[in-house]
């Protein structure tokens, strides 16, 4: 269900470009899409990630500038500027506490060494570094209707490949993390 909600505001952007031809327009919907969208996982979780809220951010930031202004390409930059800002968050967790993010998240399910941490941190890193520059090279080299495709099949399809990549180097690096003994309880 969540998954669902993740993407149905680029969805939804997807659908009504496709539409109308109008990236103003698809834009304009994508707003309050978007705080639906937000304000459900709220109602339904009681939280919200932080990366959504930045998300949200950046689409009313600058698809409301998309939209005043009458400008796509503000709108065509929030991909970079998400992908960028993910890159910069997972550097800069090298130097807050003492284990990089990727570790913090995901080191209750997979069991590595630090370097390899580091490494898997830093392939996060270039691939975000990599989106973000693509999608720069897709909005500005080739049109508007080329754009909006690489956004939704691209990108979702770049990102698919990475973690396909990812899971076939953890399982040759990792291990499955195994509960405690504590934590075990007969039925």
């Amino acid at each position: 269900m969540k998954l669902l909600l993740d993407f149905l505001p680029i969805l939804i952007f997807f659908g009504v470009y496709k539409t109308t031809g109008d990236l103003i327009t698809a834009t304009a919907v994508l707003i309050p899409v978007t705080i639906v969208q937000v304000a459900v996982v709220y109602w339904l979780t009681k939280k919200v990630e932080k990366m959504a809220l930045v998300t949200l951010a950046l689409v009313v930031v600058l698809g409301g500038l998309t939209v005043l202004l009458n400008d796509g390409w503000f709108i065509m930059w929030k991909p970079t500027v998400v992908n960028w800002l993910f890159a910069a968050a997972f550097f800069g967790s090298h130097f807050i506490g003492n284990r990089p993010i990727i570790e913090r998240l995901l080191s209750h399910a997979i069991s590595l060494t630090h370097s390899h941490w580091l490494k898997l941190s830093f392939a996060w890193i270039a691939f975000f570094i990599a989106s973000g520059i693509l999608n720069l090279i897709v909005a500005y080299q080739f049109s508007e209707d080329v754009w909006v495709n690489f956004k939704l099949f691209g990108l979702l399809g770049l990102t698919f490949v990475f973690l396909i990549i990812q899971g076939v180097w953890i399982s040759r690096h990792g291990s499955e993390v195994t509960p405690n003994a504590e934590e075990k309880t007969d039925a």
